[in-house]
């Protein structure tokens, strides 16, 4: 298997072709008094087009994006991922590879990649960060069918092995939690793993304490209000992919209803709470790439490998820690319901933060990951 270095290409007849589209869509109507409880925003979407055309520079993103190193490993004969491989200068640091979910990137986590490599404090941990763009998106290679979060689990422990570390850390969240959740049952590599969202669920989810019972009753007042995608993305993406494929402002609308609604709303914002620019190069990663439906395959991957259960009888005994972030689209449940599939051994309840906590919270990410390497030793 080989290791490729990688420049991430602008791509600019890509971004002609999504310059001139974007120019091109004509708005319609929203219910009157709408904000984002329907869906995208139109006078969000309007101010979003215009920054797209007069204000953004995705040449420059690129640029920077290229500042980390980057590599593309075969993982199977011909099919190879794509990742950051950022070498930490301390002779102690561990390999940690660390996983975005959807409608993220690999960007999720750049304002802390660095400070894992070469921490400021001595004292801290230090890491070999490995940040692999997800099969199907970005300039990872696309699978031939759909494949799901425990089929990556495995690829993403081979990536590791042929990046040439035996033993590694994880941390994810979103798809990042449901497959580190795989690799804690399946891998023989992994030494531990960080997770701030609730991937994989117990074979018994049976509540039994009044806090279990609410957080299941919340959990699906949350399901039937903000998981259509979820099942639209699992059940038929194909027939999606015709309209975003052919769409910025669709894909840019579907990111951006997420961003908005799936954040930290607490500080007082009705629109994303994110710069225009960092959620551009988002988008521009996956439309640059052509990436938005194959993006959607893991959906029906996971379908097809039959959901999000821990198998009967199994449970996760690596170490575990856990930040349960307050405003996560589907926050933790209690501890003790947790603990009946998961070993774990660091939990911090966060005093905020919601789903895309790399961009929203990093020095909470940061510090509570140290904190739990620290405590595993």
């Amino acid at each position: 298997m080989s290791v490729t270095p990688f420049t991430v290409p602008a791509h600019p007849e890509e971004w002609e072709w999504v310059r001139q589209r974007v120019e091109e869509f004509r708005f319609f109507e929203e219910p009157e008094g709408h904000h984002w409880e329907h869906g995208a925003n139109r006078a969000y979407m309007k101010r979003l087009r215009a920054h797209w055309l007069t204000g953004y520079d995705w040449a420059a993103s690129v640029n920077r994006i290229n500042a980390f190193p980057h590599v593309r490993v075969e993982v199977e004969p011909g099919f190879s991922l794509h990742a950051i491989h950022l070498r930490s200068s301390r002779a102690d640091a561990q390999p940690l590879l660390i996983a975005h979910g959807w409608p993220g990137s690999i960007l999720e986590f750049e304002s802390i990649y660095r400070r894992l490599a070469e921490p400021e404090d001595p004292a801290a941990p230090a890491f070999h960060v490995i940040a692999p763009s997800l099969p199907g998106y970005a300039w990872s290679d696309r699978p031939k069918v759909p494949i799901g979060p425990r089929a990556v689990a495995g690829l993403y422990d081979r990536l590791m092995q042929v990046l040439g570390y035996d033993s590694f850390l994880y941390q994810g969240g979103d798809w990042g939690c449901v497959i580190g959740g795989w690799i804690g049952l399946d891998s023989r590599h992994v030494r531990a793993i960080h997770l701030n969202g609730y991937g994989l669920r117990s074979a018994n989810m049976r509540p039994t304490t009044e806090a279990e019972t609410r957080w299941l009753q919340r959990a699906a007042v949350t399901q039937a209000a903000e998981t259509g995608y979820l099942h639209l993305q699992s059940t038929k993406p194909q027939s999606l992919g015709f309209a975003m494929m052919d769409s910025p402002m669709g894909v840019a609308a579907w990111f951006a209803e997420k961003y908005c609604g799936w954040s930290d709303q607490t500080k007082g914002a009705i629109d994303p709470p994110f710069p225009m620019d960092v959620l551009l190069d988002t988008i521009m990663i996956y439309l640059s790439t052509r990436s938005f439906l194959s993006a959607t395959w893991i959906y029906r991957g996971m379908a097809l490998e039959g959901g999000f259960s821990i198998p009967e009888g199994r449970r996760i005994e690596v170490p575990v820690g856990v930040a349960s972030f307050p405003y996560d689209l589907l926050a933790f449940p209690p501890r003790s319901m947790v603990e009946r599939g998961y070993n774990v051994v660091h939990w911090t309840d966060m005093p905020r933060g919601g789903h895309f906590i790399g961009l929203e919270e990093p020095e909470l990410l940061l510090a509570d990951l140290r904190a739990f390497v620290l405590t595993i030793g």
